[in-house]
């Protein structure tokens, strides 16, 4: 039951879900198009079709006196440094007091597809880390939320790397959240679970392509947000 609560109201929240296809969903006429060139207006696609529009729709609907805003800045195919390119007008220019990132596969993906020998996990990290700080010495009290990256194997899964090299980047990405004493929503962990708890289940039922979550995958992540992360939309301003 959600129970409104007068004079402890989260007033004028703004909660940013920041990534890459996963979170667009194709929002505001997706593509690859930035976030200034999307439909603002479109009130029936401004949260495209994912995890973070079911998030949105549950914090909005249950709480409308909270005048909640929510903003998807997800864009298919971004990477780790496509996000620091746009984080000065997709992060800190919007100041929020939730950002959720989820960001990680592409930066596998073009590696895989490259001819390097080994992936930069140090660099990636201190780039994120770089974000990370920036935006709290911007909004001190900001509640940042990372999200671990996953795969399976599947129609875009095919190099047996993806499936180790993703794994690894989400324990960055784990040691990132206890380094800036920041939460993690461990979306790869929730994959794993949902494999062995459904063994039946093909892994296609919850990830269609190995990438890309279905319906039943987007619900199961909305679910999992909201129970790490969503204090910090209703808790006191």
């Amino acid at each position: 039951m959600l129970i409104y609560t007068s004079g402890l109201l989260a007033q004028g929240k703004r909660i940013l879900f920041l990534g890459d296809s996963i979170t667009d969903g194709n929002w505001g006429g997706g593509g690859v198009k930035s976030s200034s060139e999307r439909n603002h207006w479109d009130q029936n696609h401004l949260f495209g079709s994912g995890f973070m529009y079911l998030s949105a729709a549950f914090y909005m609907g249950g709480y409308p006196e909270y005048k909640l805003e929510f903003f998807n800045r997800g864009i298919s195919g971004n990477t780790l440094d496509d996000l620091s390119k746009r984080w000065q007008e997709d992060v800190l220019d919007i100041k929020p007091d939730v950002v959720s990132i989820l960001i990680g596969t592409n930066d596998i993906a073009q590696f895989v597809q490259s001819e390097k020998k080994s992936f930069d996990y140090a660099l990636w990290s201190q780039t994120y880390a770089t974000l990370i700080q920036q935006t709290l010495e911007k909004y001190p009290d900001v509640r940042i939320v990372l999200c671990t990256p996953f795969v399976a194997r599947g129609e875009r899964v095919k190099d047996e790397r993806y499936v180790s090299l993703v794994t690894k980047l989400s324990v960055e990405v784990r040691q990132l959240a206890t380094a800036y004493g920041v939460t993690v929503v461990d979306f790869h962990a929730l994959f794993a679970e949902l494999e062995n708890e459904h063994p039946r289940v093909a892994s296609d039922y919850w990830l269609w392509d190995g990438v890309h979550p279905t319906a039943a995958a987007h619900q199961k992540m909305a679910e999992l947000w909201r129970s790490v992360a969503g204090e910090y939309v209703t808790e006191h301003k």
